[in-house]
């Protein structure tokens, strides 16, 4: 069997944390940011965890990252 491929689009997007849960940024943080509320703006600039229910997803895109 020929070695699996990396996604390389969402190695760039996403990091493995210690316990392997997939760490996200969050989106819509980027332009029309004056409607937002300051609130708003501050929590969409921490990090995120993905959803347990794409973990098989995350394993097909990242094979060697787990």
């Amino acid at each position: 069997m020929p070695k699996m491929k990396t996604h390389r689009g969402t190695a760039k997007r996403v990091k493995i944390t210690g316990t392997g849960k997939v760490k996200r940024h969050h989106a819509f943080a980027s332009h029309i940011l004056g409607k937002k509320t300051a609130k708003r703006k501050r929590n969409l600039r921490k990090s995120a965890i993905m959803h347990e229910s794409l973990d098989k997803q995350m394993s097909k895109l990242l094979p060697y990252a787990k």
